[in-house]
């Protein structure tokens, strides 16, 4: 077993809704757990698919909270949009970005298979300083809130029990091909180094 407990960070593409649902799940858990979005911009769904409401990294919850009520309140109640930034802003002021982050993980866990292309990416460009091993996962989850909820909780289950092997270097991919049977979803995996 590990002698700290497992640093994790959560990706999605906007850190808006899986990352978030599973930054909430793992943080009551008690995992050191950060979350965080790949994409240029964040991206939230508007009054119609093409016109989405987009933001900057740098915008709080809180600030397109109160924009979205500005613009349509009833709307964003309804979709359950405000209930996310509304979940979002009690965890963190902000969404962070992936490849801002310098800090080192054990675990990355991304929530599609673009972001965790976006991650590779990032985590091989950088320069390797300390060659500590980070375990990047992908877990395929739909972006709505009935998916986000339930990939949340595979993900805390998989982190549960990647934190209680004794080896997590050598029994990691035979507890990814577990959870591929027992949930019937693909599984990626890459080792990277810091």
């Amino acid at each position: 077993m590990p002698s700290h407990p497992l640093r994790v960070a959560v990706v999605c593409s906007s850190n808006q809704n899986r990352s978030m649902e599973a930054h909430n799940i793992l943080s009551k858990r008690g995992f050191e757990v950060r979350s965080f979005g790949t994409g240029t911009h964040v991206k939230l769904p508007g009054p119609a698919p093409d016109k989405p409401n987009v933001y900057d990294f740098k915008t709080t919850y809180e600030q397109m909270y109160n924009d979205l009520v500005k613009k349509d309140k009833e709307l964003y109640t309804q979709n359950g949009i405000l209930h996310m930034l509304d979940r979002n802003k009690r965890i963190k002021p902000r969404p962070e970005r992936f490849q801002s982050c310098k800090d080192q993980f054990d675990l990355v866990i991304t929530c599609e298979e673009r972001v965790y292309d976006q991650v590779l990416e990032d985590l091989n460009s950088r320069e390797q300083e300390t060659f500590q091993p980070v375990h990047v996962i992908n877990v395929d989850i739909q972006d709505n809130h009935e998916e986000a909820t339930l990939g949340a909780f595979l993900i805390c289950e998989l982190c549960q029990c990647i934190q209680h092997t004794e080896d997590m270097d050598n029994e990691i991919d035979e507890l990814l091909q577990e959870f591929e049977e027992k949930s019937s979803r693909p599984f990626l995996h890459t080792v990277c180094f810091y």
